[in-house]
């Protein structure tokens, strides 16, 4: 498969341009001829619910997903409940700004039991699934790097990911694959093939040498390893035709002009992409 000739597939996740509200996200995407935005709920509480839906769809744009749900694990049982509540609530926002997708980052152990929260996790997808199906929202599992299973998602491979999602063998439950967060893996290739149907979004930026930071060291695409185009291809070989979003944490991106950034982001996913 050839590199991309144009960006209509291409999204901007809210993350990249942290600085930026989602009025000056949405209309820095309208300058820059991007067709897709990923929002962030805590963005989208700032500006309202509804006026953050407002604003999208006037713009013409439309919403690849909204980041987060999850963080399903705790060490009380109020507490797993109060998580599932807000898990529910980010179904029912993901629904009024118009996407299907719901990106879950799973959550670590409450204790030191990785494998009961593994299991946990099931167990909340299981619970949330008709309310999601209800509403048309995917749940979309993230498997993480390994370095954030202490503190972010003890899903940390896109096989763990796949036996979750095939284990429901539901059409409102499948993967999010992040490049970020899988380009590692010697089993990357088959696990993608594997996800065929089953891929809810794919997420891209890049893997810095050295990395300066375990969460705020993501890289533009073509600043560092990973061999982003030969993923993208198999992302699309798996069946997989719906937006690629740019998700960057780095406070270096974040303090750059915004144009800037959409303008530079726009250029490394033609070339790199």
């Amino acid at each position: 498969m050839a590199a991309f000739t144009d960006s209509a597939r291409l999204s901007l996740n809210q993350i990249t341009t942290q600085r930026w509200s989602v009025r000056e996200a949405v209309d820095g995407c309208v300058r820059a001829g991007i067709p897709y935005i990923g929002l962030w709920r805590e963005k989208v509480a700032e500006a309202g619910l509804r006026e953050s839906a407002r604003m999208v769809r006037d713009a013409g744009l439309r919403v690849s997903s909204l980041c987060r749900g999850g963080w399903f694990c705790a060490a009380t049982a109020a507490e797993r409940q109060a998580r599932l509540d807000d898990n529910r609530r980010a179904i029912e926002e993901a629904a009024i700004l118009g996407t299907d997708v719901l990106v879950l980052v799973c959550g670590p152990a409450a204790d030191r039991d990785i494998g009961a929260a593994r299991a946990y996790i099931e167990e909340a997808i299981a619970r949330l699934l008709p309310y999601a199906a209800e509403h048309g929202v995917k749940l979309g599992i993230e498997p993480l790097h390994p370095m954030y299973a202490a503190e972010r998602s003890v899903i940390v491979t896109l096989a763990e990911a796949n036996q979750i999602a095939r284990r429901f063998a539901h059409s409102h439950v499948g993967v999010v694959i992040d490049a970020y967060h899988v380009w590692w893996d010697p089993e990357i290739y088959a696990q993608i093939a594997a996800a065929r149907g089953r891929i809810l979004g794919f997420h891209v930026c890049d893997w810095l040498v050295p990395t300066p930071d375990m969460l705020m060291g993501r890289g533009m695409m073509g600043d560092g390893v990973i061999e982003l185009r030969r993923l993208r291809q198999a992302v699309d070989a798996a069946g997989y035709t719906g937006p690629v979003e740019v998700e960057i944490f780095n406070r270096a991106i974040w303090d750059t002009p915004g144009d800037e950034v959409l303008a530079l982001m726009i250029r490394r996913y033609l070339e790199c992409v």
